[in-house]
């Protein structure tokens, strides 16, 4: 079981580090946006490019964050129902979700999306706005990175899920899925 509790902790160390690479975009993304607003507003010029790069930079930190949010247990359910069983029916239902519902679509949308940035790197594909950015792959290819990110999360979650099940005691600082830390002290 020490090895479960270690593996988790591994894993939610890589979500953590995603969710900081997300947040750390933020300040680009801000920077972005003020010199767009100051440019357009004050000096009357547009930069395409510019534009672009705000809403690259917002897919970006979107995509990165949903690993976070897996391992943060900030994703939408129906708390109506989960929330009144006991923990270990809660991690029953959290690994089989996981396992039914996550690991699918991850793999699925991981897929297709390396399709999909390939086939734009293959024909050198760019904005078709005059000014755009070039390298569309780039922005493409946050998909399946995204989404090879989620996946590598939903195992921790999975686990940590797993943990609970079996009765191991992890970490008293956790603030996954079944901590007391955001089960037992939402609003």
């Amino acid at each position: 079981m020490a090895i479960l509790l270690k593996t988790e902790r591994m894993l939610d160390r890589f979500s953590d580090g995603v969710g900081a690479l997300s947040a750390i975009l933020m300040v680009p993304l801000v920077a972005n946006v003020f010199y767009d607003v100051v440019m357009r507003y004050l000096l009357n010029d547009v930069s395409i490019g510019m534009q672009e790069l705000e809403w690259h930079l917002y897919s970006a930190i979107f995509l990165l964050g949903i690993a976070y949010t897996l391992k943060a247990d900030g994703h939408v359910r129906v708390d109506v129902i989960h929330e009144r069983l006991d923990a270990r029916w809660r991690a029953l239902i959290d690994m089989c979700g996981t396992v039914i519902f996550i690991w699918p679509f991850c793999l699925l949308i991981a897929y297709f999306g390396l399709e999909f940035a390939q086939g734009a790197y293959s024909i050198g594909e760019t904005s078709g706005d005059p000014g755009g950015l070039p390298y569309r792959w780039v922005i493409k290819g946050m998909i399946p990175l995204s989404f090879a990110c989620v996946l590598i999360s939903s195992v921790g979650f999975f686990l940590r899920a797993l943990n609970e099940f079996l009765g191991s005691k992890g970490d008293a600082n956790n603030t996954g899925p079944m901590s007391a830390n955001t089960r037992e002290n939402r609003p």
